[in-house]
This record gives structure tokens, sequence and C-alpha cells, in this order.
């Protein structure tokens, strides 16, 4: 069969959020309000800033405003894993904080408690299901990558399982498994729309003020404070934490430091009993290759698979752009792959295909700064492992706006920055060639090409 005609009636939206349980919005911001802390952002990163701020002083005024609608961009559409990891894996910790990674993985496993903790005191009924998740191996040289990943995650308490190829097939039935490690306790699974939408619902019963579809259009200090435009007003606001992530900063120079690259996923149809036995995955976990260009995948609820990843595009200036959303050609390529992995399942439809930006910065884990003299926080650059993140980046905004040392803000993590991308044509230049590189490396047993060593030196790089 051809891969395409399981894309014929593939819905060109996000499947977590073509929900008829999608709350409706709250009405825009129209004149002016005074609080004490304004959020911008109505993603993860905004509704965690403003719901722990509340948990931490009850008393404390919080507005939130969001563009759009709460979740509606990067946390509301991605695959819908929340991992403990703070620093994109233990390989990118260990290459670039090897003296403190010991507390990042601590602080990580509790920060993902955190969030499971919240579900449950708040009522959020968001599918969560602390199942782990497998690195599978596809290539002979991935399986030694694995077993190196375990060694390591073994030295920081990590509970990793080395899978053989048997064991792999036993857990998740591919021909294309060679073996796997799985961490059994560090990753959940969870509907990301849901988790939004449930944060929202926390932060509106805790007493924040939210005004959706209310654009923040300029920043500026205004006496002890700042006043941020919106298009039917003016908010003024004793501090402000940013998290918009991979949209254009309101700090023009914390734009240097990120790029919004898309990816794609697709979701299948419901499996029925047959086609789910044909394929076992009885625990559940989240999946990922061990690929330089990856694909994700999960089981939803309702028995659907979740197909992800692989490509990861960027555009020539940088913007973000919803007709970049929708790419036909990596749906072809995704659905592809999805049959060469579980070829039991030919026949299989896509219900939904769709894609957005995330951002990405050069060491591929989220950075933290202030802004006008200690008034404004801002956290971005999570690359893709925002769901858990988010929230670790939250308490760090928190802690900086409180001008408080706390073992978070004592971090080198948070307290240095990563290289800037440099400005275009280098930019795109870079990013092109160096996915070029990752492509080649996946095709010649993982060996990296001299740029890729390169940008390795400089911990300048891209990573799908």
């Amino acid at each position: 069969m051809d891969p395409a005609r399981s894309l014929q009636d593939a819905k060109p939206t996000p499947f977590w959020l073509d929900d008829p349980g999608r709350p409706e919005p709250h009405s825009a911001l129209v004149g002016d309000v005074r609080c004490d802390l304004l959020v911008v952002g109505g993603g993860y990163s905004g509704l965690w800033t403003a719901l722990i701020a509340k948990e931490r002083d009850p008393a404390l005024d919080v507005v939130l405003i969001e563009g759009h609608e709460v979740g509606w961009a990067a946390s509301g559409r991605n695959g819908g894993f929340c991992a403990a990891s703070l620093t994109h894996g233990l390989g990118n910790g260990q290459q670039r904080w090897p003296g403190e990674l010991d507390r990042l993985e601590r602080l990580g496993a509790r920060n993902l408690q955190s969030i499971e903790d919240s579900v449950k005191r708040y009522g959020i009924d968001c599918d969560w299901e602390r199942t782990g998740e497998i690195d599978v191996a596809t290539e002979p040289y991935q399986v030694e990558e694995l077993r190196e990943v375990a060694e390591l995650a073994a030295r920081f308490g990590g509970d990793y399982a080395v899978l053989d190829t048997d064991q792999i097939r036993a857990e998740v039935n591919s021909p294309t498994f060679l073996g796997g490690l799985w961490d059994k306790d560090g990753v959940a699974m969870v509907n990301p729309a849901k988790l939004a939408w449930g944060l929202k619902q926390a932060c509106l019963d805790q007493g924040v003020r939210i005004f959706e579809h209310t654009r923040a259009t300029a920043l500026a200090e205004s006496g002890p404070g700042m006043a941020v435009r919106t298009p039917y007003g003016r908010i003024l606001a004793r501090r402000v934490a940013l998290g918009t992530n991979a949209f254009p900063a309101l700090v023009r120079r914390a734009r240097l430091y990120t790029v919004p690259v898309y990816d794609y996923a697709l979701m299948t149809e419901p499996l029925d009993a047959e086609q789910l036995a044909s394929i076992g995955w009885r625990n559940r976990q989240g999946l990922g290759d061990s690929a330089n260009q990856f694909h994700y995948f999960r089981l939803s609820a309702d028995n659907r698979i979740l197909w992800g990843g692989y490509d990861a595009v960027y555009h020539y200036g940088g913007r973000v752009r919803a007709e970049h959303d929708q790419r036909p050609q990596t749906y072809q390529t995704l659905a592809t792959h999805f049959f060469r992995t579980f070829p039991q399942l030919a026949g299989l439809r896509f219900t939904h295909a769709w894609g957005g930006a995330i951002d990405t910065c050069t060491r591929f884990s989220a950075f933290f700064d202030t802004a006008h003299r200690g008034r404004v926080a801002y956290a971005a650059g999570y690359t893709g492992l925002g769901v858990g993140a988010t929230r670790f980046g939250a308490e760090v905004m928190l802690d900086l706006l409180a001008g408080r040392r706390t073992e978070r803000t004592a971090l080198e993590m948070v307290r240095r920055k990563p290289l800037p991308f440099p400005p275009e044509p280098v930019r795109w230049a870079g990013i092109e060639l160096t996915r070029w590189s990752l492509d080649r490396a996946d095709r010649n047993d993982g060996r990296r090409n001299l740029w890729l060593r390169t940008m390795d030196r400089l911990g300048l790089g891209f990573d799908s």
C-alpha cells in the first residue's frame, strides 16, 4: 500500500486540541490594570509560573495574558512526553555541566514528582501515566551507545534497564528493534492539552486573572515597575515573567539565543484488539529511536499511536508562521517510516497530521536571565523537552524576580547562557549543513564528520 493513502483523511490539526471538551477562551483585556506579577504567555511556562507564584504567596495579585488561547501552541500539540531531564538527556548534561549533573538529575526527578503531585492535588484529568520511556536501537552501533548511557545513568542512581533484541520486541514488537534502554521512572505520558487546560483552571481557582486573545506588544520601565502594552490596554506590574519561548521575546537581546524549529507528528485511528496484540506494548511506555534524526512514539488513552519527529525544519529568517505548521512531504516520510517499523499494521489510517515551532538553543536545554534591573525574568530554549522542564523554569524565574539565591539560581546552568546563533545567512547555512551532517552520520554508523566534531568542540550546534 502507498503510505500516502493512510493520510488521505487526516485532519490538519493537532489531535490533542481537537477535543469537544476544550474550554472556552477568556475575554481579552480592555483598559488598564495593575498587578504584582504579570505573566506573558499561556503555555506551560506561563501557567506554572502563575500557579507557583500563587502557591508561594496567595496574596500576590497575578495576571496572565495569552496572545491566542491557553495551550494552543507547543504546550497543546506536543507528543505528551513529560521527562525528568532538565538537560536534554544525560549525555548532553555530562558534556556541558559534568560538575553539577548529580544536582541537575536530583532536581529534575523532584520536578517531575512535583508535576505528578500537582496533577493529583488539583484534580487535573490529563491521562497521566508514569510508564517511562524506552530508547530503541535500530542500528547495531546504537546498541553499544545505549549500554554506555546505562552505565552513566547508574552513576546517578537512574533506574534504567538494558534490553536485548528479544526483550525489546517482547515489550513492543517491531522487526526494526535491536535493543533498548528503558528509563522506568523518569518519564510520564500525558495528554498535553488537558494538562494545559487543567493548569489554567488551577490558576483561576487560585485567583489568577487570565486574559486570552491579549498580545503583549511592548515592554518598558514605568516608575518602580514595568508597563506592558496590549492592543486594548496597558498593564502596570511590579514584576514580569516572560514565557513566550518560540515566539519573539519582548526582551530583544534574548532573541539571539533561540531559533524556531518545526516538528511534525501524526496520530493513527484507534487500534483494535487484534492490532494491539500484534505489537504488544502492554506496559505503554513512550518510545524514541536512537538516531540523530529520531522518531518519538507513544499510545494515547484510546490506543492510538502518535508518531512524530525525524524532520526538524528551520526556515530562513527564523519567523514563526502558521503556514509552516503543515508539511505534506514530512507527513509522507513519517507514514513511510511508521509502516516500516510496524508492517503488521498495514492498512491503519492516520486521523490527524500537524506541526509547529519549538524553541531551540545551542545547548538544547533551557536558559534563564533577567532584564530591566531585575524586574523582568525569562526562560526559553527548552528544545522539545519543555513539558516537564518548564515547571523548573518557572521556579527559576520566580527565584530570580525575588532576588533569592537558591539551589536553582546557584547552578552554572542557570547563571550562564548558551552561545547565541549567528546572523543570517550564516545561521541558515550552518543549520542546514548540520542537518545534512546528522543525516549522513545516521547512514554511516553514527560517525560524525569534521563539521559536527567542530560544533561539538565549540558548544554550538543543532539537534533534532
